[in-house]
C-alpha cells in the first residue's frame, strides 16, 4: 500500500479521497489554488499546497504544478479525482516518467477510449453495438453534409474529446447541421483545446444507461452493474439511479458482458464506466467511456456495499480485487440527486457566494458527499456542484421517498440551489413509476 498520495483535484471528490485515504492509513497532500484556501480537502488532508491562482488552466490544469507539488510531499501516487486532468493520458506519462504511480488506467487505454472517435472504433472491433455514424471526424461543411445524408435525420454532432455535455448539438435540417458543426467545434476548442467532432445517429429519447467497471492489474475485470443516468438537463446528469427500473435481468446481463468485453479489449485497468443508449425496443448502443472515477460512483457503492475510491487505491498499489468487491451483488436500490449552486427559476443560473446556513439531512439511508459547510464560499471559478445527496432503500419506492424527505431537510441559505427543482422530480408521477428518458428534464420545464 502506498504511503502518501496527493490529490489532484478540488471540492467533494478530492475530500472524497482524502476520507477513502484515512480509512487505509495513507497520508494525504492537498493541492488548491488561492480561492480554495478554506476548502474542506485543504483542512482535512495531512498537507496542502498551493498550485496557483483561481482560474483553473493556471492552476488545476497544469501538471507541472501538480508534479512539484508532489515532489515537495514526496509521494507515492497521484489520485486525480474527476474533471481536470483525470483523463488525461499526458498526465499518467508525466507521473510514470517521475516514478509516480497514477491511480487511474494506463496512458494508452486513457487515449483510445478518451477520444470519443476511436471510442467508437474500439468497440466496433470488439463487436459491442454503436449507433450509426460519421467514419472518424468530419472536418468541413461540405463532409457534414454528405455525412448527413448517409446516416439521415436526427443527428447528434459530438466533441471527439467531450464530456459533460459540451460540444454537443443536436441537428434534425442541413441548416441546424451547418449551425450545430461550427457551433459544436467552438464550443470543444474551448472547452478541450480540440475542435474535432464526429456524427452519431440521434436516437430519441433513449435511455441513458451506464455500466461500472472494475479491473486490477493480473487480468480480473468485472461490472457492478448499471446507472440510469437519463434525467439530464442539456445533457449533463441530475439524478442517478441504480439498479435501472428499466432494465431486466437479461438485458442487464447482455450489457454487463459487453461492457467487460470493451474493457478487456482495451487492456482496462482501475475503474472505469461505460456508457450506453437503449431505445424503447431494448437495443443498446456503445456511446463513450469514462477512464475515471465517476460523480454517481456513490449510487453504486450504496447498492453493492463496496467502496469504490479505496479500491481504485488498492488496484493501483497493484493488489487484485478485492473479494468482496468480486462477490457484490445488488444490496437494495440508490437514488443520487446532485444539488448545484443554482437558480431554477432564472433558467440555472449559477449561484456562487457564501453559505450562511447549511444543515445536511440525516436518518436511515440518507448519505451526504460535500465540501460545503456554513460559512464557506462557492466560488465562481469552477462546476457548480456543491455536494450529491444519496438515498438508499429495500425498494425504488422506499428509496425515491427517502430522497423526498431528506431534499426537504437539506437547508442552504444565502445562495441557491437545485433543491427545489430536484424535489419537483421526486414528486412527478411519471418519475415515480420509472417511466422517464433523456427528454425527461425538457418534457418538464415545457
Amino acid at each position: 500500500m502506498f504511503d502518501k498520495i496527493l490529490i489532484a483535484n478540488r471540492g467533494e471528490i478530492a475530500l472524497r479521497v482524502v476520507r477513502a485515504c484515512r480509512e487505509l492509513g495513507v497520508k494525504t497532500v492537498a493541492v488548491y489554488s488561492e480561492p480554495d484556501l478554506e476548502s474542506l480537502h485543504v483542512q482535512l488532508a495531512d498537507e496542502a499546497v498551493c498550485i496557483g491562482p483561481a482560474a483553473g488552466t493556471d492552476s488545476y490544469l497544469k501538471i507541472d504544478r501538480h508534479i512539484s507539488a508532489a515532489e515537495i510531499g514526496d509521494v507515492d501516487a497521484i489520485h486525480p479525482g474527476y474533471g481536470f486532468l483525470a483523463e488525461n493520458a499526458h498526465f499518467a506519462e508525466v507521473c510514470a516518467s517521475c516514478n509516480i504511480k497514477f491511480i487511474g488506467p494506463p496512458p494508452g487505454a486513457i487515449r483510445t477510449m478518451g477520444d470519443k472517435n476511436a471510442a467508437r472504433e474500439a468497440a466496433r472491433k470488439a463487436g459491442v453495438p454503436i449507433t450509426p455514424g460519421s467514419d472518424g471526424v468530419v472536418e468541413s461543411e461540405e463532409e457534414a453534409l454528405k455525412v448527413a445524408k448517409k446516416i439521415g435525420y436526427p443527428i447528434m454532432i459530438k466533441a471527439s474529446a467531450g464530456g459533460g455535455g459540451r460540444g454537443m448539438r443536436a441537428a434534425h435540417n442541413d441548416v441546424s447541421l451547418v449551425q450545430g458543426f461550427h457551433a459544436a467545434r467552438a464550443e470543444a476548442e474551448k472547452a478541450f483545446g480540440k475542435a474535432d467532432v464526429y456524427f452519431e445517429k440521434l436516437v430519441v429519447n433513449p435511455r441513458h444507461i451506464e455500466f461500472q467497471i472494475v479491473a486490477d492489474q493480473h487480468g480480473r475485470v468485472i461490472h457492478l452493474g448499471e446507472r440510469d443516468c437519463s434525467i439530464q438537463r442539456r445533457n449533463q446528469k441530475i439524478v442517478e439511479e441504480a439498479p435501472s427500473p428499466f432494465l431486466d435481468d437479461g438485458l442487464r446481463s447482455k450489457m454487463g458482458r459487453a461492457s467487460i468485453k470493451l474493457a478487456e479489449a482495451v487492456g482496462y485497468q482501475n475503474v472505469g464506466t461505460m456508457e450506453f443508449l437503449v431505445d424503447d425496443k431494448g437495443s443498446f448502443y456503445f456511446m463513450e467511456m469514462n477512464t475515471r472515477i465517476q460523480v454517481e460512483h456513490c449510487v453504486t457503492e450504496e447498492v453493492y456495499g463496496c467502496d469504490l475510491v479505496k479500491e481504485q487505491i488498492r488496484i493501483a498499489a497493484g493488489e487484485k480485487l478485492s473479494d468482496h468487491v468480486v462477490k457484490a451483488v445488488i444490496r437494495q436500490h440508490a437514488i443520487e440527486c446532485r444539488i448545484n449552486a443554482e437558480d431554477p427559476a432564472r433558467n440555472f443560473q449559477p449561484s456562487p457566494g457564501r453559505i450562511d446556513l447549511y444543515y445536511t439531512p440525516g436518518g436511515r439511508g440518507v448519505r451526504v458527499d460535500s465540501h460545503a459547510y456554513a460559512g464557506y464560499t462557492i466560488p465562481p471559478y469552477y462546476d457548480s456542484l456543491i455536494g450529491k445527496l444519496i438515498t438508499s432503500g429495500s425498494s425504488r419506492a422506499s428509496a425515491v421517498a427517502r430522497m423526498s424527505r431528506a431534499l426537504g431537510e437539506y437547508m442552504i441559505t444565502g445562495i441557491k440551489t437545485t433543491i427545489p427543482f430536484q424535489q419537483e422530480i421526486m414528486r412527478n408521477a411519471d418519475f415515480q413509476r420509472g417511466q422517464y428518458h433523456t427528454g425527461f428534464v425538457a418534457g418538464m420545464r415545457s
